[in-house]
């Protein structure tokens, strides 16, 4: 408890002022390069003779010699001094020539594969030893950008602790999709016919039912949803081999839709956009790698969605 006491009243100024003192080894010259005056220097040095229980300059003719506890400590001071002055100093951008980290992203299958092969060649291009790992887009029970699992999360941010910073990148429009050559390609494609078709839904936690129910219900419309699958891609394939219907972002979708060969369609109900966002804790506001990554992470959303629609 004594120790803690001593710690708790310790000026770490002091620190600073020996620092000088062992430097200069005279008051005045110590006094000069902390642009304090001698007699400011002079207390400070009584104060750490006090806290050290030692003399530590002592008057040798003409001139001031260190104590041999002095000489003990004196490049351990130094390097106490220094490693604060870099604590307090405004970080600088990253040598991203240099840079080897590993980033973790939370997302979902189809917003990895809009953007993957997009972000990894510009995060490459400035700083190749950097990594990527896409995760799933987590549960609403799970906090890994609190518990530092992950370090950024992009989609459609439904649930995340109060402090999280989000930021919005951009809105995107729901289009149906079904395989070319269905019936529903062909004429125009109404509310009717829409909700006769049967659907298939991409929820990870195995939802049946999304806006686009509500909005058929508000026109007296019930669809049926055939199947729910884990994740998007497994909803396009079931749709390129059957006359299923699925749901995909009009923009964000576009390279899945053109590998598979679908057909996008206007649903022409009124649904809720889908709003892209990226999210982060808080811890990693300021940190300049990280600042970085979003940077990127924003230019390549916006790209992907500033292209037409297919």
């Amino acid at each position: 408890m004594h120790a803690m006491q001593s710690m708790a009243s310790l000026d770490l100024n002091l620190l600073v002022a020996l620092d000088a003192l062992l430097e200069e080894r005279s008051v005045s010259g110590a006094a000069r390069r902390l642009l304090l005056t001698e007699s400011a220097v002079s207390r400070a040095l009584g104060r750490i003779r006090r806290a050290m229980d030692d003399p530590v300059l002592v008057r040798a003719g003409h001139r001031m010699v260190p104590t041999p506890r002095a000489l003990a400590v004196q490049v351990e001071v130094h390097a106490l001094v220094e490693r604060a002055h870099a604590v307090f100093t405004p970080v600088r951008e990253p040598d991203l020539a240099t840079l080897t980290r590993t980033f973790t992203i939370l997302a979902s299958d189809a917003l990895t594969t809009a953007i993957g092969v997009d972000l990894l060649d510009r995060l490459t291009r400035d700083a190749p030893g950097a990594r990527v790992r896409f995760l799933p887009e987590p549960y609403a029970t799970d906090d890994l950008l609190r518990d530092g699992t992950a370090d950024l999360e992009i989609g459609e941010i439904d649930s995340t602790p109060p402090e999280i910073h989000i930021e919005v990148l951009a809105e995107e429009q729901a289009l149906a999709v079904v395989r070319s050559g269905h019936p529903l390609a062909r004429g125009r494609l109404t509310p009717e016919r829409l909700a006769a078709a049967r659907h298939v839904t991409a929820s990870r936690r195995g939802r049946f039912a999304g806006p686009l129910d509500e909005a058929l219900a508000a026109r007296g419309l019930r669809r049926t949803v055939a199947v729910s699958v884990p994740s998007h891609s497994a909803a396009l394939l079931l749709v390129a081999g059957s006359d299923l219907v699925g749901l995909v972002p009009a923009r964000l979708g576009r390279g899945l839709l053109t590998s598979l060969g679908l057909v996008a369609l206007d649903i022409g109900l009124d649904l809720p956009t889908l709003t892209i966002a990226q999210a982060w804790h808080p811890r990693n506001e300021a940190d300049a790698p990280h600042r970085w990554l979003r940077g990127h992470v924003r230019d390549t959303i916006r790209h992907a969605l500033a292209l037409d629609p297919p």
